[in-house]
């Protein structure tokens, strides 16, 4: 089986020509099926850029990205819509809920685009709230609810009809210390149960949590620990032989 998410010696170039801006610079990255990767980077350092690509909310300048095989890089607008909508859930650090829904209508939201019966949408947003602890929270709107509780309503929104890949992008840049614990802890039971988490951070001790960490400086990719394990087992079976 192939990598669920496949970028190779991608570019993305801005104002082409003598003040050209290099946000990536030929990246080539590979995330397969059921993996919990943190991408980070300090501002500046493409990491936007990236998750930008993966989200298929922006396109390259050059090079190739593959979402379950697919080619997404050439797509126009409605065709990278369609993509997110059937194969993205996006966290985001600023929530980004509707302010006069309740929460099961904010989780609902998403399906309505994607044609989901209205009673089939009501059972995927409860059983998503039910998942992130919010199941006797389904009638409160964002106002009457804390950070830690809204970013929650985001994530059951993100997983609600399961999508393959859950990007979170600086999911706990705007929560206190136990309400990013919290959220940690949601994102890894994401992971065992067999979701492909993406967790965009510029946070060492939050990317720690992940299983595989790739940093990304200047628009290239500096270091993947993955990588780094292959080689230092290799290393080992080199010296066992």
């Amino acid at each position: 089986m192939g990598a669920l998410v496949e970028i190779r010696d991608v570019c993305k170039i801005y104002n082409p020509g003598e003040n050209e801006v290099r946000a990536l610079d030929h990246v080539s990255v590979s995330i397969d099926e059921g993996e919990f990767v943190a991408i980070i980077g300090q501002s500046g350092s493409g990491k936007s850029t990236l998750m930008n690509m993966l989200g298929c909310l922006d396109v390259p300048t050059s090079g190739t990205y593959r979402l379950q095989g697919q080619d997404v890089s050439q797509l126009d607008d409605n065709e990278l819509s369609d993509i997110r909508n059937r194969e993205i859930g996006f966290i985001f650090q600023g929530f980004n809920l509707i302010p006069n829904l309740t929460a099961l209508e904010n989780v609902e939201l998403p399906l309505i685009y994607r044609g989901v019966g209205k009673g089939k949408r009501k059972e995927l947003s409860r059983t998503a709230l039910e998942k992130v602890g919010l199941g006797n929270r389904t009638e409160h709107r964002p106002a009457e609810m804390s950070g830690g509780q809204q970013q929650r309503v985001a994530i059951a929104r993100a997983i609600a009809q399961a999508p393959p890949v859950i990007l979170a992008d600086e999911p706990t840049g705007n929560l206190d210390s136990h309400s990013t614990r919290e959220i940690l802890e949601i994102l890894k039971d994401l992971h065992r149960e067999g979701r492909t988490v993406i967790l965009i951070t510029h946070d060492n001790e939050v990317a720690a949590e992940a299983k595989r960490i790739i940093k990304i400086r200047d628009g290239r990719i500096e270091s993947d620990s993955a990588e780094q394990k292959t080689d230092a087992d290799g290393g080992m079976q080199d010296e066992e032989a």
